[in-house]
C-alpha cells in the first residue's frame, strides 16, 4: 500500500507543468504554441533563454527526484525507480494538462537517478554536457546520456531495479525523440545556442 501511494504521488509531482506555468504566468504565452511546442526545459530556454529555461531545468529534475529519493529511502530501489518512472510518466502525460503531450522527460530523468543512484546521474549528466558541448544538439546529448545509464548502473554494481529503469528509461526518452532524430537526419536539427536568445527557432527538444 506504502508503494502503491508513493507511485500515486510520484506520478501527481511529474505531473506539474513547471514549462507550462512559467512562461505562463511570466509571458502569458502558452509554450506549447512557440518553439518546438514542446513544454520542457530545452523549448523554454531555447525560445525565452536561460533565465526562463534554467528555473524550468531545476523543477523538472527536483519532481523526479524528491518521490525516488523518498520512495527508496522509505521502501528500498525497486520502489524507488516505480515512483521516479510514474513521475517521468506525469511528465510525459501531465494530469494538470488534461493528459495532453508533455515533456520528453530528460530532466526529470536525471531527478529520478539522482533520487536512487546518485553516482550514475552525476556520471549520466556529466556525459550529457560533453556531448552537448562538442555537438551543441540538445536532443543528441539527451539520448546519449540516457541510453548510458543502464550501462553505468551496471559497471558500478548498482541493485536491479536501477539498471532495469535506466534501460527501461534510456528506451523511452530515444522514442520520444524519435523526431529530433528525422531531423538531424536530415540535417535541420536546431544546433543550441547558449548566448543569444533566439525566439523565431521552429525546431527543437
Amino acid at each position: 500500500m506504502q508503494t502503491l501511494l508513493l507511485i500515486l504521488g510520484g506520478y501527481l509531482l511529474g505531473s506539474l507543468p513547471f514549462g507550462y506555468w512559467v512562461v505562463r504566468g511570466f509571458k502569458h504565452v502558452d509554450i506549447r504554441t512557440v518553439g518546438s511546442g514542446n513544454i520542457g526545459a530545452t523549448n523554454v530556454w531555447r525560445t525565452y533563454g536561460r533565465w526562463y529555461g534554467l528555473p524550468v531545468v531545476l523543477l523538472d529534475v527536483l519532481k523526479g527526484f524528491v518521490p525516488a529519493f523518498v520512495a527508496t529511502h522509505q521502501v528500498g530501489h525497486l520502489a524507488g525507480v516505480l515512483a521516479g518512472g510514474a513521475a517521468m510518466l506525469g511528465h510525459a502525460r501531465p494530469i494538470f494538462l488534461r493528459f495532453a503531450k508533455g515533456g520528453k522527460m530528460v530532466a526529470t530523468c536525471g531527478g529520478v537517478f539522482l533520487g536512487v543512484a546518485p553516482v550514475v546521474a552525476v556520471a549520466g549528466m556529466a556525459l550529457w554536457i560533453i556531448v552537448f558541448l562538442v555537438f551543441r544538439y540538445a536532443s543528441v546529448a539527451s539520448i546519449v546520456a540516457s541510453l548510458s545509464l543502464a550501462p553505468v548502473a551496471i559497471g558500478l554494481g548498482e541493485p536491479w531495479p536501477v539498471w532495469a529503469f535506466g534501460l527501461v528509461a534510456g528506451i523511452a526518452v530515444l522514442v520520444l525523440h524519435r523526431a529530433n532524430l528525422k531531423r538531424l537526419f536530415r540535417g535541420q536539427e536546431h544546433r543550441f545556442k547558449l548566448r543569444r536568445r533566439d525566439r523565431s527557432l521552429p525546431v527543437g527538444g
